[in-house]
């Protein structure tokens, strides 16, 4: 009989092809019960390079921020299922790619964990009360990998089952075959340079944020810090379909590690850009952003040449250089604590990338792991992600907890899998909604320095927040007309 603390799994999986489209996709999973997607949209081939798709999961794991000792806890519930060392693919082609998620673990992380690596204050007030961490463990899902095009059917076998491997593959593929047939409605249209913010709740007037900023280049003058990522949040009501504005996001702001969590009393969209970690092969990779500028639809009138000019702004600029230098220097740290001496590495210096609706400047710094390490220590040892605290770590998430009125919650933890196979891939959780009592909560900011203009950053992160902003008020309004028709 198996150790219930090792429960040993044992992977079936086939590939298949389809012509369901990744909308109706998730709009099939989103109709049962604790459904996850990961991806979903066609960034994602230039990222993570795989969308999954999830639900009912056979155990689901939370602890709240009340609870003490999270890593002692999370590390004996990861140890729980192991995976077997042969799996039950039918043939050598049926192999799944290596690069993608072969079972285990998915959900979120907090920003508020970083709370029991360091000895942090604790003034913000949790209004929202979400768990600190929710993973799900699901015997089966849906995996699609862009660069092929294939769907990957994946089913784990554990001892206790109630089904038959091929009985779980055939419900995939019936969903799957669902989706094909499913036809959805036209999403809404919404302009995100003219979303209106009038009537928008924050957690702090403008003035107050104005005078925070003031505060940290204070913190800066006298030497306590280098930088402080700082954020407010914003708030207005929502009643509409949370799959729906999944979509609306990976229609018109599709990002490479984007996310849907549907928790039951409350649910997260994320359209998150920025990779966090990726655990492969024994290496680590992260993938900090740090530098924004607005970028238009190339559809709109002039936007062409005001593109460019943005795009060349950003990369000149020695504030922004330097934001981003800071933040490899940190991370460069991070790795270094986890990974074997001489091995950590910038393998892709500062870069401008290009976004829907932003230029990001970005780099990847990388290491190769020790091989006594379990994913409890590379989440102490990188987490939170120094993009979105700032340089020193500690200092500036000291400041955050000072100067934020309300706790971050999943905004800038992270969301996506753990696998039994000791790999990872999770984003930072910026541009990322929270769905919760009928109200949506996005939370946006950037990087302060010593230079930084405190109206510009202001700017800057309305820039960030407009087009989640956008999406919540254009499903929001669809739902308003479809109640008003009686539809």
């Amino acid at each position: 009989m198996a150790d219930d603390r090792h429960i040993p799994c044992r992977l079936h999986c086939r590939p298949v092809r389809s012509t369901a489209s990744f909308d109706a996709l998730s709009e099939v999973f989103a109709r049962r019960p604790s459904a996850t997607i990961l991806g979903a949209n066609p960034s994602v081939a230039d990222a993570a390079g795989f969308s999954y798709w999830a639900a009912e999961p056979r155990e689901t794991f939370e602890l709240t921020a009340e609870q003490t000792d999270p890593f002692s806890i999370l590390s004996e519930a990861m140890r729980k299922y192991r995976l077997t060392e042969e799996d039950a693919c039918s043939t050598q082609t049926d192999v799944p790619p290596s690069a993608m998620f072969h079972g285990g673990w998915i959900g979120y992380f907090s920003y508020e964990l970083g709370r029991h690596i360091e000895r942090l204050p604790g003034k913000a007030r949790d209004d929202l009360s979400l768990p600190l961490i929710r993973l799900c463990f699901y015997d089966r899902f849906l995996a699609c990998d862009h660069r092929s095009g294939l769907f990957w059917i994946v089913a784990m076998e554990l001892p206790d089952d109630r089904e038959a491997p091929k009985e779980k593959l055939a419900s995939l593929e019936e969903r799957l075959r669902f989706a094909e047939r499913t036809r959805l409605r036209e999403l809404p249209h919404a302009c995100m340079e003219d979303t209106d913010l009038a009537d928008v709740r924050r957690n702090m007037t403008h003035r107050s944020y104005l005078e925070a900023v003031g505060r940290i280049k204070q913190y800066i003058r006298d030497g306590d810090v280098y930088q402080v990522n700082f954020s407010h949040r914003l708030e207005l009501p929502f009643q509409g379909d949370p799959i729906r504005l999944f979509h609306w996001q990976s229609r018109h702001n599709p990002s490479g590690y984007a996310a849907y969590i549907d928790a039951g009393g409350f649910q997260i969209v994320s359209a998150s850009p920025e990779m966090f970690v990726t655990v492969r092969d024994g290496s680590i990779r992260t993938k900090p952003i740090k530098g924004t500028r607005p970028r238009i639809d190339d559809s709109r009138p002039g936007a062409s040449l005001l593109n460019a000019e943005r795009f060349r702004e950003l990369l000149a600029s020695e504030k922004e250089q330097a934001e981003l230098h800071m933040i490899i220097d940190l991370e460069r740290n991070d790795v270094a604590r986890i990974c074997k001496p001489g091995t950590r590495r910038v393998v892709q210096p500062r870069t401008i990338e290009a976004y829907p609706t932003v230029y990001h400047a970005v780099a990847t710094i990388a290491g190769d792991l020790r091989e006594d390490l379990a994913f409890t220590d590379i989440l102490k040892a990188m987490f939170p992600g120094g993009s979105i605290t700032g340089a020193p770590k500690i200092r500036a998430m000291e400041i955050i907890d000072e100067l934020e009125p309300t706790a971050r919650g999943v905004y800038t933890g992270a969301i996506g899998f753990v696998g039994l196979d000791r790999t990872a891939s999770l984003n930072i959780a910026i541009r990322t909604i929270i769905i919760n009592r009928r109200r949506a909560f996005v939370q946006a900011g950037g990087g302060i320095v010593a230079d930084s203009d405190p109206q510009a950053e202001w700017d800057e992160s309305i820039v960030k927040a407009r087009a989640l902003l956008a999406g919540i008020r254009a499903v929001e309004m669809e739902c308003v007309e479809r109640d008003a028709a009686g539809r």
